[in-house]
């Protein structure tokens, strides 16, 4: 209970306590007469009429004040008057908190394949960090993270692995692999796949032009949202540039410009419209999106970085809430070449199935702010690199060879999925890469041979030898698009047997146990017993350079959720909650 909570208690018994009966029955308030020991009844207001009457009822078997039902107790013994003690005839039964109503899209694990029945894998790629940071906030608050809140590509890619950069602009990302055994299994090998955009000094970043998109609704104004979003987007605001324009569109019940198109550079002008917002209302954010949206058409750069930027709990609840026709007004938007990124703040009504899904439409990506330390992260250290697209629609498909690998299981990217057909068509929209950005896959292979096997063998199958280059595993394909143009360029690279590595590099090893932990709070049903301990050691063996401590807080995170998930809940101390 909330030190906040007890108070609205204790007034709500200083009403109670604040009334006397008679030796006929009747009943004064406080206001004409007061018993000289009651400590509760100097401090609390009037009441409201409608609170008198119900104390007054002749029944108070149950009896409701300020959010408080007060009822008596079978055992205990009849009061003689309210102004004696609450305890001697009634019981405190607090009314229930607010329910919760956060919304997580549902969906299953990647299965295992047998590679001799479907032996191509093809997904989009994904940057987006929401998920971990939103995980993170959930077990700081001592909470089990539901499962379909984790995202295992998520985690595994709010991590950089030092995936080699590319060494010219020619082609915009470099591609590398990396194969070792499993850790949780050795019968088993991990595939890392390493993508890394070149990157662009901020000097030479073009012209922005930047839509804030923000969420005023009532629903925002708690300390973690309205509030650390002001603090958010502050630390942008000093990056901006006087070639760069700014404008500001909030939503509650409608929405509204308050700040029309600014040179970057006026900083204390942004900043001062930022400080103004406040929250109220309703949550239009179909009118909202629809407002940032032309403000960037009227301001639209020519080969330059034009974005929608919402920060949002994503509670739309009046005009368009149906996510369906969001994501349609956000997929004809992004036509025009205006991306869309999405902030997630907040608890107990955010919607991440909502954030998450316009990012991935609207041709942008998405991320939750929990903390200011994460606010600098996401808005000063990445936001201006994200700003830059060097590659769209980035499809991976590879071929596994069923000469060699005899089962193969994505760790991750469910909702990334795409079907074997949908890779060479460049009308299917995919995800993007912004400079600098990295992306990670990691495959879970069983060769062939191996006695690791998952899947039962088929009563009717084959047992003739799969046909194929023996010397080869994979054959991995991406396509992308340059910015601006309407025909994907391929990529393609075979992955050797010979490159299997005995003993994997800290990378790989990190990114493994990143992803277990993913599993483990998912249930841990692919990771061989492998435990909370393991997670944990290899985390700390290959922690390397940590400048702003984020390996270090995600060993103190498996230890948290291990307390959390792992073992049995604690029973709670009532007295506990009123420190």
């Amino acid at each position: 209970m909330h030190r906040h909570t007890l108070r609205l208690t204790l007034l709500t018994l200083a009403i109670l306590a604040g009334c006397s009966s008679d030796p006929t029955g009747r009943q004064t308030t406080a206001g004409n007469q007061m018993s000289p020991g009651d400590e509760y009844a100097e401090a609390a207001p009037p009441a409201p009429p409608s609170q008198l009457m119900e104390v007054a009822a002749p029944s108070l078997d149950s009896v409701v004040v300020s959010g408080a039902r007060l009822q008596r107790s079978a055992e205990a013994a009849p009061a003689k008057s309210l102004s004696a003690p609450i305890a001697a005839g009634y019981a405190v039964d607090m009314a229930p908190p607010p329910a919760n109503t956060e919304n997580y899209a549902s969906r299953d694990d990647n299965p295992v394949h047998r590679t001799s029945e479907q032996p191509v894998s093809t997904f989009s790629v994904d940057v987006d960090t929401g998920s971990y940071s939103n995980v993170r906030r959930m077990l700081h608050e001592g909470l089990r993270p539901p499962a379909d809140a984790v995202r295992a590509e998520e985690f595994i890619n709010y991590f950089d692995y030092g995936h080699p950069a590319p060494t010219s602009r020619d082609v915009p990302f470099r591609v590398s692999t990396e194969l070792a055994p499993a850790p949780w299994n050795a019968d088993r090998q991990l595939l890392m796949i390493g993508i890394k955009g070149y990157d662009v000094p901020k000097a030479s970043l073009p012209p922005s032009n930047l839509v804030f998109l923000l969420d005023t609704s009532g629903s925002m104004e708690s300390p973690d949202k309205l509030p650390l979003l002001k603090q958010a987007f502050a630390q942008l605001v000093p990056q901006l540039r006087a070639q760069d324009r700014v404008s500001i569109v909030v939503y509650a019940g409608s929405a509204g410009l308050v700040l029309p198109p600014t040179p970057g550079d006026r900083h204390d002008e942004i900043l001062a419209a930022l400080e103004r917002l406040q929250a109220g209302g309703n949550t239009n954010g179909g009118d909202g999106i629809r407002l940032a949206y032309a403000i960037a058409r009227q301001s639209f750069v020519k080969d330059g970085v034009n974005r929608v930027i919402l920060a949002t709990d994503g509670d739309f609840n009046v005009g368009t809430v149906s996510r369906e026709a969001l994501e349609t007004l956000v997929g004809d938007q992004r036509k025009s070449g205006i991306a869309l990124t999405t902030l997630g703040f907040g608890q107990g009504n955010y919607n991440d199935a909502m954030a998450e899904r316009l990012a991935d439409v609207g041709d942008g990506n998405h991320a939750y702010i929990d903390s200011v330390r994460e606010a600098r992260k996401v808005m000063a250290e990445e936001m201006q690199s994200t700003l830059l697209t060097i590659a769209r629609d980035v499809k991976i498909q590879i071929e596994f060879n069923p000469a060699a690998v005899a089962e193969y299981r994505l760790i991750g990217y469910e909702n990334r999925l795409l079907n074997r057909e949908d890779f060479a068509n460049d009308k299917v929209d995919a995800g993007d890469i912004g400079a600098g950005h990295e992306v990670t896959a990691l495959y879970e292979l069983t060769p062939v041979g191996s006695a690791a096997t998952r899947l039962p063998p088929l009563r009717y199958g084959s047992d003739a030898a799969p046909a194929g280059k023996a010397e080869e595993l994979a054959h991995l394909r991406l396509r992308y698009k340059l910015p601006g143009a309407d025909a994907s360029r391929l990529i393609e690279t075979p992955v050797m047997r010979a490159s299997l590595n005995r003993n994997p590099g800290p990378s790989l090893r990190y990114a493994a146990a990143v992803a277990a932990w993913a599993d483990l709070l998912r249930g841990g049903t692919h990771v061989d017993g492998w435990s909370w301990d393991d997670v944990a050691r290899v985390a700390e063996e290959t922690r390397g350079r940590d400048p702003h401590g984020l390996r270090g807080e995600f060993v103190n995170l498996v230890r948290q959720s291990q307390r959390i998930v792992g073992a049995a809940p604690a029973t709670p101390d009532i007295a506990a909650e009123y420190d």
